[in-house]
C-alpha cells in the first residue's frame, strides 16, 4: 500500500473479517481513509464492528460521498467482487457502471482471493476490463496477495479432537473434499456408522435413538421469472431451443365450414436465418406446407393439422440448413 501513488482498491470476501481488518490496519499505517462498498461488505463490516470483531479506530472509515474531497493517495477502498460476480461492486467499477467510484489510471486493484473453480472466466474478464481502464491489478497468479482461509488436515484433526463429536457431517466443497474430510474423522476414532458423507438433498435425522439418513428431498435449482417461482423444465428447454435455433411460425387460413386451407400459408421466422437468405427458403417452406396439407384439399382436425405441418416443415428445414428451429403451426378460421 505504501508504494501505490493512487487509490488502493482491495476486493475480498465479505465474510473474511480478518482480511478486512488487515486492510484497515494497513490504511491507518499509511494515512489513508477507508471506504466500504458492496452491499454484503457494508452489512458484514457493520455487524463485525457492532459485535467487536472488527476495530476501526478514529474516523478511518468514511462514507463514499467524502471520497471526492481526498487525494487519491489518501484513499483505500474495500469492495466485493473478488470472484467476478456480475452484480458486485468491483465488476460495476470495471464496467464503468458504479455510482460513486470510477477506475482511473494510477489506481491499484488487489484481488485478495483464489479463483473458485468455474469463476475463472468472470474473474479474467474483470481483470481485463480493469487493465483497459488503466489500473494496476494484483492477483494471486502474479503477487502474494492472498492466503486461503481453509483449514489444513492437521487443523481439522485438532478441531475434531477438541469437539469430540458423536456424529460427524462434513460440509463445504466438492464430494471428494467431503469424502476426504470424512476419512480424517474416521482416522480420529469416529465409528464409520457415525460419519455421514451427504449430498444435496439427503435427509439426516438425529434423535435420542441415533442418527440415520432418512431419504431424499428435492434440492435442485429454483428459477424465478417475474412473479413465477419454480419455472418448469419444459419451459426452460423451450427457451434454450429458441435461443439456439430460433422459431418458425406457420400461419394457415382454413375455411370455418370445411376445414380446408385457403390460399398460401404465411411463414415467419425469428432468430433462424439471415434476411438475405430467408426469402427463397421461406417461399419453398410455404410449398412444403401446402404439400403436407394435400395441396389445399386436405380436411383435418387441429391435432392432425399441427402434426402434418410441424413434421414436414421440420424435416425440410433440417435438410436445407442442418438446424432445428422451433416450428409453431397456427390455423386461423375464416
Amino acid at each position: 500500500m505504501a508504494n501505490a501513488s493512487g487509490r488502493v482498491i482491495v476486493a475480498t470476501f465479505a465474510s473474511l473479517i480478518s482480511r478486512i481488518q488487515q486492510v484497515i490496519d494497513a490504511a491507518i499505517n499509511h494515512d489513508r481513509r477507508v471506504f466500504i462498498t458492496g452491499r454484503s461488505m457494508l452489512d458484514n463490516v457493520k455487524m463485525a464492528i457492532d459485535q467487536g470483531y472488527l476495530s476501526a479506530s478514529g474516523d478511518v472509515l468514511a462514507s463514499l460521498d467524502k471520497m471526492k474531497k481526498l487525494a487519491p493517495e489518501k484513499i483505500a477502498i474495500i469492495t466485493t467482487g473478488a470472484q467476478g460476480e456480475p452484480t458486485s461492486a468491483l465488476v460495476r467499477m470495471a464496467n464503468r457502471d458504479h455510482r460513486h467510484i470510477e477506475i482511473q489510471p494510477g489506481d491499484t486493484v488487489v484481488l485478495s482471493s483464489s479463483p473458485i473453480p468455474g469463476n475463472e472466466l468472470l474473474i479474467n474478464r474483470t481483470i481485463d476490463n480493469l487493465y483497459r481502464l488503466g489500473a494496476e491489478v494484483l492477483f494471486s497468479r502474479i503477487a502474494s496477495v492472498h492466503v486461503r482461509g481453509h483449514a489444513a488436515q492437521e487443523e481439522l484433526k485438532l478441531m475434531i479432537g477438541l469437539v469430540k463429536p458423536r456424529y460427524f457431517v462434513p460440509v463445504h466443497g466438492e464430494y471428494r473434499h467431503l469424502w476426504m474430510h470424512s476419512m480424517i474423522a474416521r482416522s480420529m476414532g469416529l465409528a464409520a456408522e457415525n460419519v455421514f458423507t451427504l449430498e444435496d438433498g439427503d435427509i439426516l435425522e438425529v434423535d435420542s435413538a441415533g442418527a440415520r439418513v432418512a431419504g431424499r428431498t428435492s434440492a435442485d435449482w429454483v428459477y424465478v421469472d417475474g412473479l413465477a417461482v419454480g419455472i418448469d423444465r419444459i419451459v426452460l428447454r423451450d427457451r434454450a431451443h429458441l435461443a439456439g435455433d430460433g422459431v418458425i411460425v406457420v400461419i394457415v387460413a382454413v375455411d370455418r365450414q370445411t376445414g380446408k386451407p385457403i390460399g398460401r400459408p404465411d411463414v415467419v421466422s425469428r432468430g433462424f436465418i439471415e434476411s438475405e437468405m430467408s426469402d427463397g427458403l421461406m417461399e419453398r417452406a410455404k410449398d412444403v406446407v401446402v404439400q403436407a396439407l394435400g395441396g389445399g384439399a386436405h380436411v383435418a382436425n387441429k391435432s392432425d393439422f399441427n402434426t402434418r405441418v410441424h413434421d414436414a416443415l421440420s424435416r425440410f428445414l433440417f435438410e436445407e440448413t442442418r438446424r432445428r428451429p422451433m416450428v409453431l403451426p397456427v390455423s386461423v378460421e375464416v
